[in-house]
């Protein structure tokens, strides 16, 4: 609805990396800067699927980040609701919220890569 709004707040609650001056043009992610073990995924689902619940969206957005509990206390900080409960997986830790605009996002914290 309002993506200078929203791409202000990813900038301010995650450290997205937005030109504030310039919110319009999203974020650009360096494959180099990824911690090691990170990776670019992309997973289609059904539109059966309920992974995506609660958004009414056909999509979600998934973040590394190299602090999860960190990085979910600053979004519940800027007004984002966590959704469900934390999770360690052999894949890592994964936790999720709903943005401002009710957007469903996922965080990932790669695990150890030894």
């Amino acid at each position: 609805n309002d993506p200078a709004a929203l791409a202000k707040w990813y900038l301010k609650w995650l450290s997205v990396p937005i030109d504030p001056e310039n919110p319009e043009y999203g974020a650009s992610f360096k494959a180099s800067e990824f911690p090691a073990g990170g990776l670019n995924v992309w997973s289609p689902f059904k539109d059966s699927t309920t992974y995506l619940n609660p958004s009414d969206k056909p999509y979600m957005f998934n973040f590394m980040v190299d602090d999860l509990d960190g990085a979910m206390a600053q979004v519940i900080e800027g007004g984002a609701e966590q959704i469900d409960e934390i999770i360690d997986s052999e894949f890592g830790r994964f936790g999720w919220f709903m943005d401002p605009e009710g957007n469903k996002v996922e965080l990932w914290e790669p695990g150890s890569t030894e």
